[in-house]
C-alpha cells in the first residue's frame, strides 16, 4: 500500500524533529509572531539563516481601475512556522521582523507534525483554499481520496459547495479547502453536530501558494 501526499509530510516532519541521539525529538515547528506585513520578510530570513520555515499564502482577487488583479496574503496573518530547537531560539528571537514564539509558562509550544502537514498538504493540493474562522464543532472527517487524502479536518456544507477546515490549535484559526464530498468519511465515535457557513461568493476564486515559490 503506498503512503499517501499527507502521509509522507508528516513523516518528513517527524524525522526533522529527530536528533542523532536515539531519536529523541531536537527540533520541533513553532508559531511565530511577527510585526503586521512582515511575514514574507521573516520567511525570507530565516530561510536565509538555513532554518526550515512555512508561510502558507493564498490569492486574493480585486478589482483595480476596471481590471482583476491579484495579491498573495498570508492564510495567518501575523505568524510564521518554522522548525527549530526551542533551546537554541534565541537567533529566532533575533530575526528582524519577530515579535515572540507563542506559548505559555513553560516556554514556546510546539505544533503537532499533523496540522503542520495538513496545511502542507492543502496549499499542494491546487484546491480552492481561503481562511476560516476557528471551528470548535462539526463533523470530524477524513479525506479517504483526491489530493488531500489521509488529512483530517471538519466537513461543513456551504451552499453548492462542500468544505473541509483544517485548523491549527495554538493560533486558533482555520483554513478552508473546497472538496468532493465524496472524498470524505467520517471519524468512527467523533462525530458532533453539524455547522453550516455561508459567505458571499468571491470574483475570483483563491490559490494555495506556499512561501517561498519553489525554484523552478
Amino acid at each position: 500500500m503506498h503512503a499517501t501526499s499527507f502521509e509522507m509530510l508528516v513523516a518528513r516532519n517527524e524525522v526533522l524533529s529527530l536528533s542523532d541521539f536515539g531519536g529523541v525529538p531536537s527540533t520541533r515547528w513553532y508559531a511565530l509572531q511577527t510585526k503586521p506585513k512582515h511575514e514574507k520578510t521573516v520567511a525570507m530570513l530565516l530561510e536565509g539563516r538555513g532554518y526550515q520555515q512555512f508561510l502558507p499564502l493564498y490569492q486574493k482577487w480585486h478589482r483595480t481601475a476596471g481590471r482583476m488583479r491579484g495579491v498573495l496574503l498570508p492564510i495567518f496573518p501575523g505568524y510564521v512556522f518554522c522548525n527549530f530547537d526551542r533551546n537554541r531560539r534565541q537567533p529566532i528571537l533575533m530575526t528582524s521582523g519577530v515579535f515572540s514564539i507563542l506559548g505559555g509558562s513553560n516556554g514556546p509550544e510546539a505544533i503537532p507534525d499533523a496540522e503542520i502537514a495538513g496545511i502542507q498538504a492543502t496549499c499542494a493540493s491546487g484546491l480552492q483554499v481561503s481562511p476560516w474562522p476557528y471551528l470548535e464543532h462539526g463533523d470530524r472527517v477524513r479525506v479517504e481520496f483526491g489530493p488531500l487524502q489521509g488529512v483530517e479536518g471538519m466537513f461543513l456544507t456551504e451552499r453548492n459547495s462542500s468544505r473541509l477546515v483544517i485548523s491549527i490549535e495554538i493560533l486558533k484559526r482555520s483554513v478552508a479547502v473546497e472538496v468532493d464530498r465524496n472524498w470524505v468519511l467520517p471519524l468512527a465515535n467523533r462525530r458532533s453536530p453539524v455547522q453550516t457557513h455561508f459567505a458571499e461568493p468571491s470574483a475570483r476564486r483563491p490559490e494555495p501558494i506556499a512561501w517561498p515559490p519553489s525554484a523552478a
